[in-house]
């Protein structure tokens, strides 16, 4: 079992600094991720009172990058750039999350076919509740 409390969330995606959004991983298997994070007032993506419900689909797209920076790791491969083709089925309960509060992002593999990755993925907190299914696509190794 991994201890995902020494994990450092910027070493598994391909951003730094602010652009890191989620704070720390919940939980890990062969099929799914769940991440947690406080929402920001860093005015990256909203204000210092409100963020919008649609900045979730970087929320999701950041845990998906983390579940296969995990999947490399674990396959001693190194962490690749991943790109988010496209969203379907974005339902939101709310238009805009409250900064300071807490969220949780679990995303959940659909299907994986080379390349090519569908996740269902879920935002919930306390009185938020956000789908979205996510299409991405991570470029093979440069094996040179």
């Amino acid at each position: 079992m991994m201890d995902f409390n020494n994990i450092d969330v910027a070493e598994l995606i391909p951003h730094s600094g602010k652009m890191v959004l989620l704070d720390k991983i919940i939980s890990c298997d062969n099929n799914s991720l769940s991440a947690e994070l406080v929402v920001r007032d860093d005015g990256l993506l909203g204000n210092d009172k409100t963020v919008p419900a649609w900045a979730g689909i970087e929320y999701m797209a950041q845990a998906v990058a983390v579940y296969a920076g995990l999947m490399a790791k674990r396959a001693g491969e190194p962490v690749r750039l991943g790109f988010l083709l496209g969203t379907r089925r974005f339902k939101s309960n709310v238009v805009e999350y409250n900064v300071g509060s807490t969220l949780t992002v679990r995303v959940e593999k659909i299907l994986q076919d080379g390349n090519l990755g569908a996740f269902e993925c879920r935002i919930q907190g306390v009185d938020v509740e956000v789908r979205a299914n996510l299409n991405v696509y991570q470029p093979p190794l440069n094996n040179h």
